[in-house]
């Protein structure tokens, strides 16, 4: 762990948080709640999980503790006792009393003080951790907030202004860095991997070429549901549609999607599923983000250029253990 120029200094955090001005839309969110997918209940939680999980263990949380998912623009919270917070994931810029703080840093927070933000510099979500965790009610084994289905969170929604926010006790420590080598890339130019199918089939030969080969443009309809491209039409095999599937020429007959599932209705526009969608439904899935790329969408602003790059079953698997082993060496150095 980088070292601060000053001893940093524990102690013992019970804090309420009054939100002055809630932001564009700001959530509570955890590591999101699992086992009820089956029920139509999605998963909830970050939308990028490695900023959230090392925030939290920046201001000495547990990785599981609820947190502030914040989306582009930042928002002002007023601190009635002294608190540790860190701010990770997009470059938003920190500020107390309007003097600027270190992102991906703890630092001190003091009784009175306001925390606002700069304008967003890269990325799309930050994340606000504070010492002890955002303690609003554990509904169905997490803390996440599921806006559809007015479900967690404070009250199943994003914060409004007069909104007051308590928060555990736990042990804070400022001054604890992430190094650089850690750190996530930003970008407007991203990669994504994914493994093609289950229907990938029903695409034409040139309209799967065209998915990988096409560089995607993320559109303005990006939220924690799915993420809208636009950048070239898929045409698909010719084929007399499933009894019951509707006459869409990527129409299936129902069947579950996975969290990061890509569809493509009308064979333009794909769309990446999230980690607030629905458990299933009628369109072609013609491919499914990898579990350690689903961060790297969810810190893809409007008009990031996307490509989609394939990549088999055993490559999904080494990706998902280089991300775990990311995370692991994070645990270690901020234990």
């Amino acid at each position: 762990m980088t070292q601060p120029a000053s001893t940093p200094v524990s102690w013992r955090c019970s804090v309420s948080i009054e939100v002055r001005k809630p932001g564009l839309s700001t959530t509570v969110q955890d590591t999101g709640r699992s086992g009820y997918y089956d029920v139509g209940i999605p998963p909830s939680g970050a939308l990028d999980l490695y900023s959230l999980t090392t925030g939290n263990r920046l201001v000495g949380n547990p990785p599981d503790a609820g947190a502030l998912e914040v989306v582009y623009m930042g928002p002002e919270l007023l601190f009635t006792e002294d608190a540790v917070v860190a701010v990770t994931g997009a470059e938003l810029p920190p500020r107390i009393n309007g003097e600027a703080r270190p992102l991906w840093e703890s630092f001190p927070v003091s009784a009175g003080d306001v925390l606002s933000f700069g304008f967003v510099k890269g990325g799309a979500r930050a994340y606000i951790a504070v010492a002890g965790g955002i303690d609003v009610p554990v509904v169905l084994g997490s803390r996440a907030t599921y806006g559809l289905g007015a479900l967690g969170g404070m009250e199943g929604r994003p914060l409004v202004a007069g909104d007051t926010l308590p928060i555990g006790a736990g042990a804070g420590t400022p001054g604890r860095v992430l190094p650089g080598d850690l750190l996530p890339a930003l970008g407007k130019d991203v990669e994504v991997r994914v493994v093609m199918g289950l229907y990938d089939h029903v695409l034409a030969p040139e309209g799967r070429d065209n998915f990988l080969q096409t560089t995607w443009t993320l559109t303005p309809v990006a939220d924690r549901v799915g993420f809208r491209y636009k950048g070239a039409e898929l045409s698909t095999i010719e084929r007399t549609p499933p009894f019951g599937a509707g006459q869409d020429p990527s129409n299936i007959v129902d069947a579950p999607y996975p969290i990061g599932s890509i569809q493509v209705p009308g064979g333009v526009e794909p769309i990446i599923l999230h980690r607030d969608a629905v458990s299933g439904g009628g369109y072609m899935m013609v491919g499914t983000v990898i579990s350690g790329d689903l961060d790297v969408v969810a810190q893809s602003a409007p008009n990031t250029r996307t490509r989609f790059v394939e990549v088999d079953m055993d490559g999904a698997l080494a990706a998902r253990r280089d991300y775990r082993a990311r995370s692991a060496r994070v645990a270690e150095l901020l234990a």
